[in-house]
């Protein structure tokens, strides 16, 4: 790569990160509106549904995958001058995440009522998290495809045109809200039935909005008979990326349901409590991930072309950036902590509970900062074994026993087990800081740029 792309490279960090921030806002919105509408309800009906949604939620991650390495290995691609070979990784990964949508979709929706009992789901709050995930089980498929088309289109740093089929999606899943949870304009009240369905709906139309806006964007034209080609050379350097960086989230995701399955023994008032808080504090962890996954994308390109001393700069630079957006959106949700929550509930228990755990976040979200920035740039040059190897490591040997010790058998509750979720993320950001800076990833990186120089020379 000449001197002239690598500053465009470099310059274009704010037009990939501000999109990216703004729809990855909306995706927690989205959860956030689902809470505040159902919220109407009942706390209970909350509670249930926050569970459901973390099985949810780890399937998304199980669909994360493929979309990850996607993202990163486009990246490569394109930085080392093979346009083809980036087109032939796209489609593989929209195929391959079909598929995996599939499979997900038919156990959730089959098992959707023993994973809600492994969660310790009291009975009184069944009525309202098994129907949710019973209709979002049987429809997550269009979640996997939609999820994959999007990286693609990250990768080629159309993140803005992105971010309108976001905000789109969100006005209709609202109004769907709206229009089941309250039934307007005649429609019948389906509770939390209708918060799924539509949900449902606003996912089947943004399908059909990314699926035409890849082609127009990046000129991949994907026909329904792609979805059934799969590239197994093409899959492998997916796997090699997506596979590890699963394997962290996942595992990070079932020690988070695990915590929530603490929570809930700790009664119904604090499974409310941190379902609320959560929802808070989602909002404040996108500062740092739209800085990680714009970062991502310029040190794939510049991995790709052999820039290694720019990628190193970069994130040092950018990692600066993050903390600071963090910080700074964090005391402000320290401040207004009572208000925020009072948006929910009127619950004064509640409200003093998550006030306490959000004021305590002061303390633990640099700490989540330096993991999800380093964490995403160590896998953009081909290092990815070593953060879940660490990432096993710590939530089961740090942040699990200890949230169990502090939480419930000192009997501190959920400050004993944000205390312990504070410990896993320091101890994680430091060893993977320390990694970024002596440049341990180095030979990963260079791997990189030699599979992508022989796929650009038809080697």
């Amino acid at each position: 790569m000449s001197q002239a792309p690598t500053s465009k490279v470099k310059l274009s960090l704010l037009a990939l990160a501000w999109p990216i921030f703004v729809e990855q806002g909306l995706h927690v919105m989205t959860g956030t509106v689902d809470t505040f509408m159902v919220a109407h309800i009942s706390d209970n009906a909350v509670a249930g549904l926050g569970v459901a949604h973390q099985i949810v939620v780890l399937a998304i991650i199980l669909f994360n995958f493929v979309g990850i390495g996607a993202s990163v290995s486009v990246t490569h691609s394109l930085g080392g001058g093979d346009p083809k070979g980036a087109r032939s990784v796209a489609t593989t990964a929209i195929a391959a995440n079909f598929w995996i949508g599939a499979i997900i979709s038919t156990t959730v929706f089959l098992l959707a009522k023993p994973l809600l009992q492994l969660m310790h789901l009291p009975p009184e709050l069944m009525q309202y998290g098994l129907p949710f995930l019973t209709i979002m089980g049987g429809t997550l498929f269009l979640e996997s495809i939609n999820m994959a088309i999007s990286a693609v289109l990250r990768a080629h740093g159309h993140t803005r045109e992105s971010m309108f089929i976001t905000l789109g999606q969100n006005i209709l899943n609202a109004a769907g809200n709206a229009i089941f949870l309250f039934g307007l304009f005649g429609a019948p009240k389906l509770g939390v039935e209708g918060v799924a369905l539509s949900t449902v709906i606003s996912r089947i139309v943004a399908l059909g909005a990314l699926w035409i806006l890849l082609k127009r964007q990046t000129g991949i034209r994907l026909e329904f008979l792609d979805l059934f080609r799969v590239s197994l050379p093409r899959l492998k350097p997916i796997l090699h990326i997506g596979l590890p960086a699963a394997g962290e989230n996942i595992s990070w995701w079932l020690a988070f349901m695990t915590m929530t399955s603490f929570t809930a023994l700790m009664g119904g008032n604090a499974l409310v409590v941190q379902t609320y808080t959560m929802q808070i504090l989602y909002v404040v962890i996108i500062f740092s991930i739209s800085i990680a996954l714009g970062t991502e994308i310029i040190i794939g390109h510049l991995i790709g072309a052999g820039e290694f001393e720019e990628a190193y700069r970069e994130l040092m630079k950018n990692l600066r950036t993050s903390l600071f957006l963090a910080s700074g959106a964090i005391t402000l949700v320290a401040v207004l902590a009572p208000w925020l929550l009072g948006i929910f509930t009127t619950d004064t228990a509640v409200i003093a509970g998550g006030t306490l755990l959000l004021r305590m976040s002061l303390l633990l979200e640099p700490g989540r900062v330096i993991n999800i920035v380093v964490i995403n740039c160590l896998r953009a040059t081909g290092d990815v074994k070593f953060p879940i190897m660490m990432g096993l490591l710590s939530m089961w040997g740090i942040w699990v026993p200890l949230a169990w010790f502090l939480g419930l058998h000192l009997g501190w509750g959920l400050p004993g087990v944000w205390i312990a979720m504070m410990c896993d993320e320091w101890f994680r950001g430091a060893i993977m800081y320390r990694r970024w800076r002596h440049r341990r990833w180095l030979p990963h990186a260079q791997k990189v740029r030699a599979r992508v120089a022989a796929s650009a020379a038809g080697l």
